[in-house]
Formats: structure tokens, sequence, C-alpha cells
């Protein structure tokens, strides 16, 4: 991290050169017309080069000392913890509630807060020992639930888990330690996800592409650590209950209450900590359309947040810094109508005969191309090798018009509905994609390949009018035509991704390479697990032989998963050297060893690294031309863990080991 402001200075120096290039020497100033399209490129280019610029800027700024939780004082501080959940699966609900009592803490009290008022949930909360709540209203949505549950707490700190995620054993003895010094107001840890999000899963991107959410996380939550800016992100947090109700509790007059609510409790003067540990996991949505869902109400929620008393630019008792830290990142959605522009940019050549940007030869080579080679080569290396530069923009393609729409529609002062992200597989078979993804997407791309065949071609624009009145260059036809082919590429990946590979059940699988041994009638075989889940389990075997032999073995047990127990397996396919089946009955203290080796031991999330694009892009276009094979035995989505009591250095993602009896495990 030494070389790190050299890498700042360097970027800025080349946008600097660019943006007075962009300025002076490239705006098609011509006619009304190409005038209005040049600005309006520009304006959207300001526009994102602005949110860039400023987290590039926030890590130059003084580092906090990363927090270290001390010792938990004696007698620990009282805990409660508040599991909202609306209409989630009765399993997905148990397993978090599971996890929340095994946390390794002396003083905690688990709180159901149903808003379905299901009574298979009351007895559930019965059976396991935790406490439940419903309301009577459901005003307010997940806000209002939790201040339901807030006024029953009686603990000195509250943690809040959303019902889909599973914190590991240690998550509250990190975490309170740091509630030692009393202006400690919340701590939030990461979010991670046990299964693979839509876009690295129907495109079986799993070792090649990491969540949309790894650069908040791991690059700009870091910087926000410094400015005391820390967002609070809705779950896997931990707040002092005085500093929450010294706020008037979760903020209900926007659905990202979580943002507004860790605003309030900085502007009241609170130090809040970033804890870069993952500490507890949670379920993605399991379809394209669901997680669009998710990000709409994700962009629609945050700028809802600038019309509440929590509305960075107003709100009295923030710094400059934390105002501007605060304010960008909530002003980030308008990026994505910007991101919108760009897109339309190269068509304007093609469709109307207008050039938005004027550039020569000299120009390219010496002042644009060295700006986006160097953004290219350091976003990975600036991100923590969190992301790349070019592939992880395919989130933003493939919801960009509903974000859009939510935006727009939110800044116009019709913001979107709550609605719960659906945390359930509803069918089996392959149901089609959504329309509302799929149709803007394929407008685009016919526009974008009209564009490319009349700038390829030479043939006058069908739209064209009034005309560029000036001469083009070939640099600025090379230009639009590599741009417009990026963009007609980025389209079809996104458009694949709109097909859903189908699955049977919701239930997370995992890519874990562990020795063990099948015992069965005869004796006993060697070989390595490769994939597990709480419903089953795939083994390589020493060779196919081996796996044959097993055909007509009526019982056999898994030696080496868990201490002093051998798991039943019922044997259901074989691939070559490998054997696939489900569990058989398990014991309670089975089952929750289980649980525990699968959902909430320590260390068991790995931290990967972004591989290189030139290694990844060739991989992408060629997963793009293949079909989507359902989920079945030795073709699962899975997501890698570390094995028990590993250590450093962690693996790379394109460096995860390929499975025997199948390609890889993406596949």
């Amino acid at each position: 991290m030494t070389r790190l402001p050299w890498a700042v200075l360097l970027l800025t120096v080349l946008g600097a050169r660019y943006l007075s290039w962009r300025l002076n020497a490239s705006l098609n100033l011509a006619t009304p017309l190409s005038t209005t399209v040049s600005l309006l490129t520009l304006a959207a280019e300001l526009v994102l080069l602005a949110g860039f610029f400023l987290q590039l800027w926030f890590t130059l700024l003084p580092a906090r000392p990363a927090p270290a939780a001390g010792p938990i004082p004696m007698p620990a501080p009282a805990v409660d913890v508040l599991v909202p959940t609306c209409g989630e699966p009765a399993e997905l609900v148990e397993r978090c509630l599971r996890g929340c009592l095994a946390m390794d803490y002396p003083a905690l009290t688990v709180w159901l807060l149903d808003d379905a008022g299901r009574p298979e949930l009351a007895e559930l909360c019965d059976r396991l020992g935790c406490r439940y709540l419903a309301r009577v209203d459901h005003a307010h949505a997940k806000a209002g639930n939790l201040n339901h549950g807030l006024r029953h707490c009686q603990g000195d700190l509250v943690a809040v888990f959303d019902a889909d995620v599973v914190p590991l054993r240690p998550f509250l003895s990190r975490t309170v330690g740091l509630f030692t010094d009393p202006s400690v107001g919340f701590v939030q840890t990461p979010q991670s996800y046990m299964n693979a999000d839509p876009v690295m899963r129907n495109l079986r991107l799993e070792r090649w592409l990491l969540p949309d959410e790894e650069s908040f996380y791991r690059w700009i939550q870091p910087t926000r650590q410094n400015l005391n800016a820390v967002v609070c992100a809705g779950t896997s947090f931990v707040m002092r209950r005085h500093a929450l109700e010294r706020v008037g509790g979760f903020e209900t007059a926007t659905p990202s209450e979580d943002l507004a609510t860790g605003i309030r409790i900085t502007a009241a003067g609170y130090r809040n900590h970033y804890l870069s540990e993952k500490l507890s996991a949670g379920l993605a949505p399991f379809t394209a359309a669901a997680m669009a869902r998710q990000r709409c109400r994700w962009g629609s929620g945050s700028l809802q947040t600038l019309r509440t008393g929590a509305d960075p630019l107003r709100i009295p008792g923030l710094s400059p810094l934390q105002r501007l830290a605060y304010s960008e990142g909530i002003l980030h959605w308008f990026s994505f109508p910007a991101q919108l522009v760009m897109l339309c940019t190269p068509l304007s050549l093609g469709l109307l005969g207008i050039a938005p940007i004027l550039i020569g030869g000299e120009a390219l080579v010496s002042v644009a191309l060295p700006f986006f080679l160097c953004q290219w080569l350091l976003t990975r290396w600036l991100s923590g090798h969190s992301r790349a530069a070019i592939l992880p923009e395919l989130y933003r393609w493939i919801f960009l018009l509903p974000i859009c729409a939510a935006v727009v529609s939110t800044a116009l002062g019709r913001p979107r509905q709550f609605r719960v992200t659906p945390k359930a597989v509803t069918g089996q078979g392959p149901t089609g994609p959504d329309a509302g993804l799929l149709l803007p997407l394929l407008v685009l791309l016919g526009l974008q390949l009209l564009a490319l065949a009349n700038l390829a071609s030479g043939r006058q624009p069908l739209l064209a009018g009034q005309g560029a009145a000036l001469p083009v260059s070939a640099a600025t036809l090379g230009v639009l035509l590599g741009w417009s082919l990026l963009n007609a590429l980025l389209l079809l990946l996104a458009i694949r991704s709109c097909w859903d590979r189908p699955r049977s059940d919701g239930v997370p699988w995992f890519a874990l390479s562990l020795p063990v041994r099948l015992h069965h009638q005869g004796g006993m075989v060697p070989g390595r697990l490769q994939a597990i889940s709480a419903t089953g389990a795939e083994l390589s075997l020493e060779s196919k032989d081996a796996a044959r032999a097993l055909e007509a073995t009526a019982r056999l047990c898994v030696e080496g998963l868990l201490p002093g127990q051998t798991l039943p397996f019922v044997r259901v396919a074989q691939r070559g050297a490998a054997i696939g089946g489900t569990w058989g009955p398990l014991t309670p203290l089975q089952r929750d060893q289980l649980e525990t080796l699968l959902y909430r031991r320590e260390g068991l999330w790995p931290t990967l690294r972004a591989p290189f694009e030139l290694r990844t892009l060739p991989q992408v276009l060629l997963r793009s031309l293949q079909r989507i094979a359902p989920e079945s035995w030795f073709r699962r989505s899975l997501i890698p863990q570390l094995p028990p009591l590993a250590g450093l250095p962690l693996p790379r993602r394109a460096d995860l080991p390929a499975r025997a009896g199948a390609p890889d495990p993406a596949r």
C-alpha cells in the first residue's frame, strides 16, 4: 500500500489531462443537435468520473487504526439478537436461528420478529428457546418490525441479522469487544453469500467473477472507516441500544432504514467501526428478476434518504468530509442514468450521423488511451483485488434499465414500494427470462448492431438529419466502432445472463476439499470430498472400479467430516471415479455438527482475489456460447469454503481446483 499515493497521483494527472482535452478540443459544436448530443455525453462522463475520483481521493486520507476488539468485559454486556422475517421459508429461518443461538457468547437473547404471523414459527421458537414477536399492524416494513422488537429489548447491545443470514460462532466475541469504548455507536461487518448470485450462476462464472458487493466491502467501506462515515448495511451489524434509542430507533421514512439510521447515529457524535472480517453469510437472490428487484429497492431507498431527517447534506453534526462521503454513496445511483447515456453515445454516429466526440490520432494515443489503460490496469490493485475493470460492469448492464427507471421515478417523487427479495426457489424447470429485463436489452442490442452495420459499411444513417457538419476522422470512427462493438458484446452477455439456470431447491452447495473414508459392508475405501451441502455430498474415489464396486452396497457411511462421527450416505449417482449421494437419517448431534461445518465455524469464508481480465474474458465469451445445463449431480454451482483450521495464504478465485469427474467447480 505504500505505492498507493503514486497510483492515485498518476491517475489524477492523466485524468486532468483527459478532462482538459475533453472540454477544449473534443466537443462537436457544429450544429444545435450535435452540440446537444456532445454536451449530454460530456455531462454523463463527468458524473461517472466524479464518483471514481472521489473514491480514489478518499484512499489518500489518513487511515484510522484498524479496529481491534479487546477482551469482552465481565460481566459480558447483554446482547439482543433481532431476526426480522416476512414470509421466508421456515427451514431457512430455522437455519438462521440455530446459527444465532450457537454464537460463542454468554449473554444473548434471540428474538424472531415475524411480520407474517405464522404459527409454525412460533412453535419453532418455543422448541429452540428463542423469543417470538409478531405485530398486529405492519407499518413501515422492516424498520417498523425492528422498532417493534426494539421496544422489548433490555440488553446493552442489539445485533441484527436478516432471516437468510447465518452468523459464525465468533461473531459476537469479535464485535462486542469494540464497544468497550463508550463512543462507539455501531459495528458493521461484511455481507457474504453462501450461494452464487444470478450473474455468476447463469453464466457459470463462479471461478472467474467475484460478487458485485466485494468491492464495496473491501474498497469503499474501509475508506469510509477512515472518515468515520461507515455505512450501516442492513444485516450483520451490532448497535449500542442507547445510541439507537437516542436517534429515535430505526428510520421509518425510507426502505433503506439501515443507511439512514447509521447516518443519524454518526451525526449524533458516535464513532462507528467497520470490521473487515467475514463473520456471516446469507443468500444471494436466486433469479435475475429477484436481483433486479433488490437493486431497485436499494437505489430507491437510498435516494429517499435525501427526503428524511437523515439527509447527509442537511443533518447537523456531520463534518464536511462525512457529508461528502455519505452524499456520494447516495447520489452514486444517478450514475446509472449517466451510464445509459454512455451506452447510447456511439449510436449517434451510426443512427444520426453525428459524432458525439471529435478525436484525432494524436489525442487518442497521447491523452485518451493512457488514462483508460491506467484505469483498466490499476482498478484491480486499487480495489484490493476485489474487482477487475470491465467484467463487473455486467452487474450494471443487466439491471441498467430497471434501476434507471427506479432512480428517475424516485427523483420525481414516486418512490418504489418496499418488496421483500424472494428467498425460495419457486420452480425446478426452465421458466424463461423476465421480460422486463430481457426486452430493453434486446432493443439496445438491436440499435447497437444497426449502428455498427452503418458505421462498418459507410451507409447513410437511417435517421440522419443535420449531419455532423464536420469531417469525421479515422480515429473518431475507430473509437466509436470499438466502443459500439464492446457495448454489443456486453449486451450479449447481459442478455445471456437473463436465462436463469434451473435448480431443484435453494440449498447451497460448497466446494470443500477434505480427505474422507467411505465405509461399506466389505471394508473401507479412501476418497476425497469435492462438494457438500446440508442434504448430501459428492466424493471422488481412487478409481472408477472402486466407485463401481459400491453399486451393490446397501449401506455406506462417510467418516472424516465430523469429529467422532460417521454420516450415513445413500449413493444416488456416479460419474467416472466420483459418486454423489444424500445423507441418511441424522441424529440431532450430527445435524448440528454438520451445520456448524457448513455455516458457523470460524474462518469459513475465504477472501478471494479477482483474476486478471485477460485470463477471464476468453472464458466468459466461451461460456456465453454454451448451453445452460440445469444443476444436477456433478454439475452444480459451488461457492468455495476454507477447510477447518486452514490458514493463509488464501486462494485466488481462478485457482480453485477443478473437481474430479467434471470440468471445474462452476459447471
